[in-house]
């Protein structure tokens, strides 16, 4: 198999540090208003993107190394996002039981500005040319954020209007099947990369 070409490596690796970097930085944003508005919704998305962070950090070393290192990392990927999803669940059992107060427009407006980021992080990944199979999960990843906030967009104008927690609840819920989805999805992708390239050599 021929080496990618230098521009393509150089377009790759600048697109992967800056969604690393937003990602970093709405990781810290979720956590932080979170905490502050008791949503179980902003949590998770919290540790979702810390996940993203650090799948995109492995993308970036993944990026100059053969392609039976490539599918080894998106392989890791999609573990890291079913274990996020097992403790997103754990996460909004225990709320589930003790119950929360979560902040209507604190939900909003953090899941808004999440919404842009992450959406210029997708159109970012969307326009690398021939992604390899590390670069396709750092693309299901980014996709599943900009899905998840708009649901937590939507949970929180009903806990406003509501008053109640379970639509913040619900949010989380689905944000851990979503991820269950897409770690499926690269799990998959990685296997059938796999099996390609071991029938080619």
């Amino acid at each position: 198999m021929t080496a990618a070409p230098n521009g393509k490596v150089s377009a790759e690796r600048r697109t992967l540090w800056i969604v690393l970097l937003l990602n970093a930085a709405i990781a810290v944003g979720f956590f932080a208003t979170g905490l502050a508005g008791d949503s179980s919704a902003l949590i998770a998305n919290g540790v979702d993107n810390l996940s993203d962070t650090a799948v995109y950090g492995l993308s970036l070393v993944a990026l100059s190394r053969g392609i039976r290192w490539k599918t080894r990392a998106a392989t890791v990927s999609g573990v890291m996002l079913l274990i996020f999803a097992g403790g997103i669940l754990i996460d909004v059992g225990r709320r589930y039981i003790q119950g929360s107060e979560p902040i209507g427009p604190t939900m909003m407006v953090m899941s808004a500005i999440a919404g842009v980021v992450n959406y210029l992080c997708l159109r970012l990944l969307q326009r690398l040319k021939q992604p390899d199979v590390n670069l396709r999960a750092a693309t299901t990843f980014s996709f599943n954020d900009f899905i998840s906030n708009g649901g937590i967009l939507i949970a929180g104008a009903l806990v406003l209007w509501l008053g109640a927690n379970w639509p913040d609840l619900l949010v989380g819920l689905a944000t851990a099947l979503i991820a269950i989805k897409g770690g499926i999805e690269i799990l998959r992708d990685a296997r059938t990369e796999t099996k390609t390239n071991t029938e080619t050599a």
